[in-house]
């Protein structure tokens, strides 16, 4: 029997119904619990193929992997960023396969070795029951009336806030970018953490404003009655793509391929968009703003992620102040 154990403390393993066996395939993912367990299963009962569940966060999953290089357990990773897949790929770790269900998946959310399984947007998630206005913009929160009311994801922790970092760098430009992150600091802005920590405080009533939310998750919570509001600002965003690929060390390269053309088929694409996010493929109907309704930044993440060591120092300056 194969067994998975936590990497860390808060490092949730999701399991099955009945017996997890050496011949089961391993799934390593991200966030959200939900959402793999639903394919996981959903997976097995069509297939008969048994699934073991890694679930955690990005940093959390590679680390994992990492620890494994020398004896890989899973064969599917799943992360929430995009530039893990690249790396993972220029490493030569992944097995090469398409989909042919990834037809309707535009171009560059796909490629030889990974492709999206849905993709999220940042944004400002604000408190309706909160004593400050609904922000439009991400300039807007620099304003007085803002003050100690604002967090933040830390991009160090957070792939999606980096994500955010480097468009604001695209769009604005260096100069403007980190007058704006000055600004923020300088009017009491708190970065506690990864996504869920900044988030929190504002569910809570403790803050009113997130700068730079993961949007399903807010809009996740929107729908289940929680009082906010999540709002894409007029001046752009980014998106967050989140890769699926096949570890070339897989010793189920055919089970493997077949829980990727699962995750997107129609059923598995539905499950996908009932958690709030945008569905990799463009035939399958969202219940959330999508692609083409969106401001989107483009971003050169190579050249952004090659700058990343110097982008994480300048913001850490920011908030070390």
């Amino acid at each position: 029997m194969q067994v998975l154990k936590p990497l860390a403390l808060g490092v949730s393993l999701f399991a099955l119904p009945g017996l997890a066996t050496a011949s089961a395939l391993t799934v390593y993912s991200a966030g959200p619990g939900a959402l793999i367990e639903n394919l996981a299963a959903d997976f097995t009962q069509v297939t008969g193929i048994e699934v073991n569940v890694f679930q955690s966060t990005t940093g959390q999953v590679m680390a994992r992997l990492e620890s494994e290089r020398a004896n890989p357990l899973a064969d599917v990773v799943i992360s929430a960023s995009w530039e893990s897949a690249v790396s993972l790929h220029d490493q030569g770790l992944l097995h090469e396969y398409r989909s042919p269900n990834a037809a309707t998946v535009p171009d560059f959310l796909k490629s030889d070795h990974y492709v999206a399984q849905g993709v999220s947007a940042l944004a400002l998630v604000w408190n309706r029951d909160s004593d400050v206005s609904q922000p439009a913009d991400w300039s807007d929160l620099t304003d007085a009336a803002y003050r100690n009311q604002v967090t933040m994801p830390d991009p160090a922790q957070s792939g999606a806030a980096f994500e955010l970092l480097t468009g604001l760098l695209t769009a604005k430009g260096e100069d403007a970018t980190w007058s704006l992150i000055d600004a923020l600091i300088e009017n009491d802005m708190i970065v506690p953490g990864p996504n869920a920590r900044a988030l929190n405080p504002v569910l809570q009533g403790a803050k009113s404003v997130v700068f730079g939310a993961v949007d399903y998750i807010s809009l996740g919570q929107q729908a289940e009655g929680e009082a906010i509001e999540v709002i894409f600002p007029e001046s752009g965003t980014v998106i967050a793509p989140r890769p699926m690929m096949i570890l070339a060390s897989t010793n189920m390269p055919s089970e493997a391929e077949q829980f990727i053309d699962f995750v997107l088929s129609e059923q598995g694409q539905a499950r996908v968009a009932e958690r709030y996010l945008m569905p990799s493929r463009t035939d399958i109907e969202a219940l959330r703003p999508t692609l083409e309704e969106l401001t989107l930044i483009e971003v050169d993440s190579e050249a952004m992620n090659a700058q990343r060591e110097v982008i994480l120092g300048r913001f850490r300056e920011a908030t070390d102040r």
